[in-house]
């Protein structure tokens, strides 16, 4: 609720007239007026608000008999089955409605169910990249504490948290997708999707995936290494640490089966914030290599001041958001008994 009030003043402050995006430069103000009336901008903001909520939530109330009514149900909108009626008013049940973007004119659950597969799948691949690689190397480096492999990756956590995503974008881009495209067989930008040049229609380009994925996977993976390596040593100082290697358990058993496992609250905590971001969209990222993903879609939309398309992105950004901070609690619960709720 708090992102919705945000969302909705931040982007009904900003200047511009959305009737005029969507009709053009030219057109009347008879038109104009129409389309300010569809949009309910002829209302007062309050009311403004209340029609926003209305679209948004799962079950809404309309008015069916009077066209000039605020709540007025527009059987253009979206598909509803209806409960029941409450006067003239009637109650309905259906998706939220995130409403439709000024410059295509296309649904926005439309537009991000179509970028979401590709945002998910280069999310998922480099949380993928930072977690494999992350745990290892941090198990190595909190084994090896203190030799020159423990100080390299130090300085490769540093470097990694440090440099902005969007600058490794570039020189990842020019490097080896220019550069050296001749040895990796890289393109500088491309989807997961792409048109054949014969026109055979759209094809499946996985290595278009590399260089985003590894882009976005170096940052979770610096965080990770650090966390894996710091709680890993924190727990094999544990008492009962001591007492497994007194018991004669071998080393791969009490790094694994009990240290590791101890070891890995912070470290799910990082995961799913990580991920939780990718798959809010890399914006830049995405813009960058041309990753036609739900940060493509947000940076065409801040640039064509498309805010129904930014809005919707941003609400669904949320809730992925919500839906990660439970599922870690739940993790929570299963790597560690202690956490769990009696």
């Amino acid at each position: 609720m708090g992102v919705v009030v945000i969302v909705f003043v931040l982007f009904n402050i900003l200047p511009g007239d959305p009737a005029r995006m969507m009709m053009g430069q030219r057109a009347d103000e008879e038109s104009l007026n129409a389309v300010r009336k569809d949009l309910g901008l002829d209302q007062p903001k309050h009311i403004q608000f209340i029609m926003y909520l209305n679209d948004l939530s799962p079950i809404s109330l309309h008015n069916e008999g009077d066209s000039d009514h605020f709540l007025y149900l527009d059987n253009d909108k979206y598909v509803y089955n209806k409960l029941f009626s409450i006067g003239s008013n009637v109650l309905v049940i259906k998706t939220p409605y995130l409403r439709r973007s000024y410059q295509t004119k296309r649904k926005v659950t439309e537009l991000i169910a179509d970028a979401m597969p590709e945002t998910f799948v280069l999310a998922f691949s480099s949380i993928l990249i930072g977690t494999i690689l992350g745990i290892l190397l941090g198990i190595i480096a909190a084994i090896k504490k203190g030799s020159i492999y423990d100080s390299l990756s130090l300085v490769f956590s540093v470097i990694g948290m440090s440099g902005p995503s969007f600058f490794i974008a570039l020189i990842f881009a020019w490097l080896f997708g220019y550069i050296l495209s001749d040895v990796t067989g890289l393109n500088m930008y491309g989807s997961l999707w792409e048109i054949d040049d014969y026109g055979d229609g759209e094809y499946l380009a996985l290595k278009n995936l590399i260089l985003p994925a590894t882009t976005l996977g170096i940052r979770p993976l610096a965080v990770v290494m650090q966390l894996t390596r710091n709680s890993l040593l924190d727990v094999l100082s544990q008492d009962y640490i001591r007492t497994a290697k007194a018991k004669g358990l071998s080393f791969y058993s009490i790094i694994i089966k009990h240290a590791l496992k101890n070891a890995l609250n912070p470290v799910v905590t990082a995961i799913s914030g990580w991920f939780a971001g990718l798959m809010a969209g890399a914006v830049l990222v995405e813009m960058i290599f041309n990753w036609k993903g739900i940060g493509y879609e947000v940076y065409q939309g801040l640039v064509k001041m498309d805010f129904p398309v930014v809005m919707g992105a941003v609400l669904v950004i949320a809730v992925i958001f919500v839906m990660l901070n439970i599922l870690v609690d739940i993790v929570y619960g299963i790597l560690d008994p202690r956490v769990r709720v009696k």
